[in-house]
């Protein structure tokens, strides 16, 4: 039986095969942003303590988490977006987080651009990535940071990827949910993600980041992500080393996700 992780690298395979029908690797070099430096996400953490701030419509768990976030694209979408990531970095994260992917998420790569053109502080493309093409397109959009999921890929794979992302001076947040997937940290990913989701199930336990902290190298940065809910739990992580949190459906599920982000940044 499928999980919902096969159906979507299921579904991600036929769609990057119909995007390199629509512009080639070679031509997504010629974006504005291509030949740009890129904004370290591993400095920023390296340096305070930090929460990276998702923009998120829906999941599959969830369905639609933020009924102000408009479906479709257009100027409304767009003036959204900006305003929330503006709204993020004003209240202190200490980067973005954007959901791409479009069949399941809601996401779409327009959303990176958007913010990319008001903001400074790191943008992740939280992507389910599975072929470098995947890379050029985080580049040519802006994004600084690139998400690479054990749990879609093999060791060598995510070597492989990680080496073409770093060539590009993008950063690579290599997310990982057993202590089998440790295995996958190399020298390209000095930000490793420990998510409290399962995602053959979507099952949380933030018990998990708790089990994996001391097994991850103390020279990456370590990230929890997902089902972070109070300033306890945060509080918690962070004594065990963790300098980084990824949050986003407690503050999409509200009426304004950067106010209540700048309750929680005020007392980190």
């Amino acid at each position: 039986m499928s999980t919902i992780l096969d159906k979507i690298i299921a579904q991600k395979k036929i769609e990057i095969e119909q995007k390199k029908q629509i512009i080639s690797q070679s031509e997504l070099e010629n974006s504005e942003y291509f030949g740009k430096p890129t904004h370290s996400l591993f400095e920023a953490l390296s340096n305070k303590i930090g929460i990276i701030a998702e923009i998120k419509r829906c999941s599959p768990s969830k369905n639609i988490i933020n009924n102000d976030f408009p479906a479709e694209l257009g100027e409304e979408r767009t003036k959204f977006v900006q305003n929330l990531a503006k709204g993020y970095a004003d209240a202190s994260a200490i980067g973005l987080s954007i959901l791409t992917d479009k069949n399941f998420f809601s996401g779409d790569d327009s959303d990176v651009i958007d913010a990319r053109k008001v903001t400074n502080i790191p943008i992740l493309r939280k992507e389910f990535i599975i072929d470098e093409y995947q890379i050029w397109e985080a580049k040519a959009m802006g994004a600084d940071v690139i998400l690479l999921i054990a749990s879609c890929l093999t060791i060598s794979k995510t070597k492989y990827l990680a080496q073409k992302a770093t060539d590009l001076g993008l950063e690579v947040l290599l997310e990982v949910h057993t202590k089998e997937e440790i295995n996958f940290i190399d020298a390209n990913t000095e930000l490793v993600g420990v998510n409290n989701r399962n995602l053959h199930t979507f099952e949380i336990n933030i018990n998990n980041s708790l089990k994996l902290v001391e097994e991850i190298p103390n020279e990456v940065i370590k990230i929890s992500e997902s089902g972070l809910n109070s300033l306890s739990d945060l509080h918690l992580l962070i004594e065990v080393g963790f300098r980084g949190f990824l949050m986003g459906e407690s503050f999409m599920k509200t009426e304004n996700p950067a106010a209540a982000l700048q309750k929680i940044t005020k007392r980190i």
